[in-house]
C-alpha cells in the first residue's frame, strides 16, 4: 500500500513502573531510551515542556536513537501556559538555540500545547503563527535572536536544511470553529487529534501529516484502549496515510485535499503502564 510514514510511538520514557515490566529487569536508566528506541520509531520528548535543556542534552538523545528515528518536542509552558503565546519570539528564539536543532535528522513535529482555559481569539493566534519557522535555516536565524535567559552557550548550527513541522493541541471547545481550521491550513500547522474524554476530538487535517495523542479513550470508560478501539485507529491511521479521510471523521471544516500524509501517534493515558503495549499492539494493526 502506497502512503506516508506511520510512525507510532509513547509521550516520554522515563518512567519508574514501566522498569521490570516494560524495561527488561536490571536495565539502567540511562539506557531506557535505547531501549524504547529500538522498540519504536517515534518518541515524544516531554521534558521540554516543564524546563529549558541543553544541547548537549539534545545530543545525548539524539546519540541513543537509530537513523530512521524521530523525535516529537513538547514546546516550553513558558510560552505555552504562562506567557499564552503573546510576546513569544524571544522565548521562541530561547526555545530553538537551547539546543534543539542538536537533534539533527531526529527532529520530528514540535508540539504546542494550549491550556485548557485558553479560547479561540485570532488576534493571540495569528502573530504566533507568523512567528513559526518552517525549516531549520529559519529557525536557527530566528534563534539568534535569543536572550541571556540560556542555560549553556546558544547552538545553532544545522547540518543540513530540512523541513520543520508544527502541531497544535488545543482543549477550549471555542476552538471548533472554521475561523481556526482556516488559520492553521493558512499557516500549514497540523491539528492535533487527540483521543481523550475532556478534550474536543477535531480531525481535520490542516498540513500534510497528521498528529494524534491517544490519552484517555472518549468511547472507553476503563481509560484503556481494548481491541475494537486499537482496529478503528488503526483504520484512521491506515487511511490517512493514504490521503483519504477516515469514514467517521469529526470534523469543523470541510475534507482536505486528498494526498498521502505521513501519520504521527502518541499514547499518553493516565494509567501509564498501558501505553508501551498499547503502542506495540496499534504497530501490528497499522497496514495490515
Amino acid at each position: 500500500m502506497n502512503g506516508g510514514i506511520i510512525r507510532v510511538g509513547i509521550a516520554g520514557w522515563t518512567y519508574a513502573p514501566w522498569r521490570g515490566v516494560f524495561y527488561p529487569p536490571g536495565l539502567k536508566p540511562e539506557r531506557e531510551l535505547h531501549y524504547a528506541a529500538s522498540r519504536f520509531r517515534t518518541i515524544e520528548i516531554t521534558g521540554t515542556f516543564y524546563g529549558m535543556q541543553r544541547p548537549e542534552t539534545f545530543a545525548g538523545w539524539a546519540d541513543q536513537v537509530p537513523a530512521d528515528f524521530v523525535f516529537a518536542v513538547k514546546a516550553p509552558r513558558g510560552i505555552t501556559h504562562v506567557d499564552r503565546f503573546r510576546n513569544a519570539q524571544v522565548p521562541l528564539a530561547n526555545f530553538i538555540a537551547s539546543g534543539l536543532l542538536r537533534l539533527g535528522i531526529h527532529l520530528g513535529p514540535i508540539l504546542w500545547q494550549f491550556p485548557a482555559n485558553l479560547r479561540f481569539d485570532a488576534d493571540r493566534i495569528v502573530p504566533f503563527l507568523k512567528l513559526l519557522p518552517h525549516d531549520t535555516g529559519a529557525a536557527a536565524a530566528l534563534g539568534r535572536k535569543h536572550d541571556s535567559a540560556l542555560r549553556a552557550p546558544a547552538w545553532l548550527a544545522i547540518d543540513a536544511e530540512r523541513r520543520l513541522r508544527h502541531a497544535f493541541e488545543i482543549n477550549h471547545d471555542s476552538f471548533r470553529c472554521q475561523a481556526f481550521i482556516d488559520l492553521l491550513r493558512a499557516h500549514d500547522v497540523a491539528l492535533v487529534c487527540v483521543d481523550s474524554a475532556t478534550m474536543p476530538r477535531m480531525m481535520d487535517v490542516t498540513s500534510d501529516f497528521v498528529f494524534c495523542r491517544l490519552s484517555d479513550p472518549a468511547d472507553h470508560p476503563a481509560s484503556f484502549y481494548d481491541t475494537a478501539g486499537l482496529d478503528t485507529w488503526a483504520r484512521r491511521i491506515n487511511d490517512w496515510a493514504r490521503g483519504d479521510e477516515p469514514r467517521d471523521p469529526q470534523r469543523v471544516g470541510g475534507a482536505a485535499r486528498s494526498r498521502k500524509r505521513d501519520v504521527y501517534v502518541y499514547f499518553d493515558p493516565s494509567r501509564k503502564m498501558r501505553a508501551p503495549d498499547h503502542a506495540m499492539e496499534l504497530i501490528r494493526r497499522v497496514r495490515a
